[in-house]
């Protein structure tokens, strides 16, 4: 019987079947559907905009109320968008996908990096279209990337074949998953993983986001210090009226590779925030990384 529970097999057909409907539009009116879910979970009191409102007003602390709120509003009308996208970035063929990526700055150091033999990890933090990133890399390079399997767990054979269509390997946030990494970069292969999620108790150590204490993942740097490897950031600006996307790529500070695990948590976190600075409405302000805040006295 629990295991019939966690499957919920009705949630997720229709959660496939929404999917499925969002991909039959244009990248334009698919993104005016997000704006109008983005809207609505503006205007009605949820958990979303509850912990978006809370996570603006720390992080953003110098704005005045005012702005906060523009803010909140244009974040929940950005993760309006992140959802409905899932249709084309999920469903759409690679000749239909790739016209979509307009632009990409700083790709030629990643290239470069793989003449050194180590492997290159890329870091994409939930900004923008990160569906959109990892799609990409699985394009263009042979990428293993770090996986956390839904909680429906009807869905999980549907997003592992979406996300592994174009290549990439999924392997789980497990230490089978860890090994699987190491091997990648052994092999001067690419490796994805997404550095702003929660790591759990004995995954991470508590370093300063925004200026305020997080529970940040270690992992990065145990990987980068034992391999010796190029590290970048990376993440998908979604461009205005559903024009497409421009993908931006930014070397990584190495005190990321630190021994110490406090500096390699900062010098993550640091890394993360000069990406969201630069698109601070298309972060998932939903997501609630300030949650030990409260333990910490701040």
């Amino acid at each position: 019987m629990k295991k019939s529970k966690k499957q919920k097999p009705i949630q997720g057909a229709l959660f496939k079947a929404i999917i499925r409907f969002f991909s039959w539009f244009p990248l334009r009116w698919n993104h005016r559907l997000g704006a109008m879910i983005g809207w609505l979970l503006w205007r009605i009191p949820n958990r979303a905009r509850k912990i978006t409102a809370k996570n603006m007003a720390i992080a953003f602390a110098d704005y005045s109320p005012e702005q906060q709120q523009a803010l909140v509003k244009k974040a929940l009308i950005e993760t309006g968008k992140t959802f409905t996208e899932l249709g084309p970035l999920w469903i759409w063929s690679q000749a239909r996908l790739l016209p979509l990526v307009k632009r990409i700055e700083g790709e030629d150091p990643i290239k470069q990096a793989f003449e050194q033999g180590k492997g290159v990890i890329v870091l994409s933090p939930h900004i923008g279209a990160w569906e959109m990133m990892g799609w990409y890399w699985s394009v263009h390079y042979q990428i293993t990337s770090l996986y956390r399997p839904p909680r429906i767990g009807s869905i999980e054979g549907f997003m592992r074949h979406v996300r592994e269509r174009a290549g990439a390997n999924l392997v789980p946030t497990d230490l089978t998953g860890v090994k699987a990494l190491r091997r990648a970069l052994k092999a001067n292969q690419m490796i994805g993983i997404l550095p702003d999620q929660d790591p759990g108790k004995s995954g991470g150590v508590i370093a300063p986001f925004f200026g305020h204490p997080a529970n940040t993942m270690v992992l990065v740097s145990k990987l980068a210090a034992k391999a010796d490897c190029p590290i970048f950031f990376t993440y998908a600006e979604r461009l205005p009226r559903g024009e497409g996307y421009v993908l931006h790529i930014k070397p990584a500070d190495p005190a990321l590779a630190s021994l110490d695990e406090f500096e390699a948590a900062s010098a993550l976190n640091q890394g993360v925030e000069g990406c969201v600075r630069h698109l601070p409405s298309q972060y998932q302000w939903s997501y609630n990384r300030f949650k030990h805040l409260k333990q910490h006295g701040s």
